[in-house]
């Protein structure tokens, strides 16, 4: 089968690879329909989320029909249209129980401690080999598979494999009230279905930071108040706009690879920006503009700890490698700041979003910017990776 294959950092290959097989009873192979591509895949081929071993296939986000089932599976059958979460769970642990798929004690090979389990990542997270591929093997399918009703289509699905749930996790995770100020950090395509998410629970009060065009006018069309980082201090404006308070909740969306301002007050952050990056990212690989890591680590945790109200909330939902180990610790307490983060309990989520889209309660497939042949992948990796206009979600045809 064609596969998207990891080869090192600032290398990948579309190539001819070994079909998945059943390796276990609960095992599941998945004829993908949809895939798609994400900006953790490009922290990976960045350098920026390290430890993705050679020959790995890339990808967490896929939606398709089963071909084959281990013998132990009862809750799908051949033929079935599925949805697959991005984190692996095994159903059955005391963390599964707690629907915190994303910290299954048996799913991650590595033991109970290693953390979450997770395709085409790092080999902390399995390796599990990914989905940016004709098929796919999904372990614990049982837990993990949830069939797609037929009037439900592959490009609505693709979207709750991993994005649309974890937007509605960030939003969970920051407790926020009707009629809280909140910022988002981050209009990419997890900041931009955050933002529906708060309108879709009555949220009215919402400001989307970025400094790319097309995010913004995106988010300045979902009735957001767009304020770009690169022409103004996101910080001050903020605490403009809500009357020197700063807004009561604020989700970063952004994670490793955050870009600093371009203005020159902000020119004093090099220094400490570059210390963060070599030390994450020692030997980056840029190709002719691409795989260029964010030059600003831990910008969008700075501004957020800034901006924030004094006992305000702040959810992390864009992705850190356990590598940065620096953070405004000392002024989020001052402020007494609630901070919550992690990895996305997917399976927890989707039956719900899933009604929602089936009743026609959520409109997300026009978030979906670009369809791309599974052929074509290198070509809008590239596209997605340099931040091109309207290149926000991009969906693999396969």
């Amino acid at each position: 089968m064609k596969a998207l294959v990891f080869k090192a950092i600032g290398d990948i290959e579309l190539q001819d690879v070994a079909d998945p097989a059943i390796q276990d009873a609960q095992d599941v192979i998945v004829r993908l329909t949809r895939s798609a591509i994400c900006g953790t895949d490009l922290h990976f081929i960045r350098g920026t989320v390290p430890g993705v071993a050679k020959n790995t296939i890339l990808g967490h986000e896929g939606v398709g029909i089963v071909e084959e089932i281990g013998k132990e599976v009862k809750t799908v059958k051949p033929g079935d249209r599925v949805i697959i979460p991005s984190t692996i769970g095994c159903g059955h642990c005391s963390y599964c129980k707690q629907e915190i798929y994303a910290q299954c004690d048996n799913a991650n090979p590595h033991g109970p401690q290693a953390g979450t389990a997770f395709f085409g990542g790092p080999q902390s997270t399995g390796p599990f080999n990914g989905m940016q591929a004709e098929k796919v093997r999904v372990p614990y399918a049982d837990a993990m598979l949830l069939k797609i009703p037929k009037n439900v289509t592959d490009d609505q699905a693709i979207l709750l494999s991993d994005i649309l749930p974890t937007a509605y996790m960030a939003v969970e995770m920051v407790n926020i009230h009707t009629n809280d100020t909140i910022a988002v950090f981050g209009c990419g395509p997890v900041g931009q279905l955050v933002i529906a998410c708060l309108k879709k629970i009555g949220i009215k009060k919402i400001f989307a930071v970025d400094h790319i065009p097309s995010r913004l006018q995106m988010a300045r069309d979902q009735g957001s108040y767009v304020i770009n980082f690169d022409e103004v201090d996101p910080v001050k404006k903020l605490q403009e706009l809500t009357n020197g308070q700063g807004p009561d909740r604020i989700i970063d969306a952004v994670g490793i690879d955050a870009q600093k301002s371009n203005r020159l007050a902000d020119i004093f952050n090099t220094k400490e920006f570059k210390e963060e990056l070599d030390k994450i990212v020692p030997h980056p690989q840029p190709d002719n503009g691409n795989w260029v890591p964010g030059n600003g680590p831990s910008q969008a945790l700075q501004w957020a700890v800034k901006a924030i109200a004094k006992a305000g909330t702040i959810s992390i939902i864009g992705v850190y490698p356990q590598e940065l180990t620096s953070f405004a610790i000392g002024a989020a307490m001052n402020k007494n700041v609630t901070i919550r983060m992690g990895n996305c309990n997917h399976r927890k989520y989707l039956p719900m979003l899933l009604e929602w889209i089936e009743k026609g309660e959520f409109n997300i497939e026009h978030f979906i910017t670009q369809k791309v042949p599974f052929k074509e992948i290198i070509a809008a990796y590239k596209h997605f990776d340099a931040r091109e206009d309207n290149w926000i979600k991009v969906v693999l045809l396969m």
